[in-house]
């Protein structure tokens, strides 16, 4: 059995000042791991200082159908994730997801 071939795509914003992210990468960095077939994002990494983060922010857009539409996913954050960081973060992700839609999105 042959593994699906998935893509990496990758986004990035500037970290907002007076934060950890700031201070640490200067730059608030999403990746994403696709599958062009569906259209489901399978992996995402962010580019947070904790292990907590990290597992939340996975868990938010883990199994999200792109072909859904952006906005659902927008909106799942902007509820959800409540830190200095949500803007660059949406940011981040959507340059990340535009670059993958450009390329293997369904019209």
């Amino acid at each position: 059995m042959s593994e699906r071939e998935t893509v990496l795509v990758t986004g990035y914003s500037k970290a907002p000042q007076g934060t950890v992210m700031h201070e640490v990468y200067r730059l608030c960095g999403v990746v994403l791991e696709i599958d062009p077939e569906t259209n489901v994002i399978v992996d995402a990494e962010l580019t947070f200082i904790t292990d907590l983060a990290q597992r939340f922010f996975h868990k938010l857009i883990v199994g999200y159908n792109l072909s859904d539409g952006i906005d659902g996913l927008v909106e799942r954050i902007r509820k959800r994730y409540l830190a200095p960081s949500d803007e660059a973060m949406i940011a981040a992700l959507k340059t990340a997801i535009q670059r993958f839609m450009e390329t293997y999105g369904r019209k």
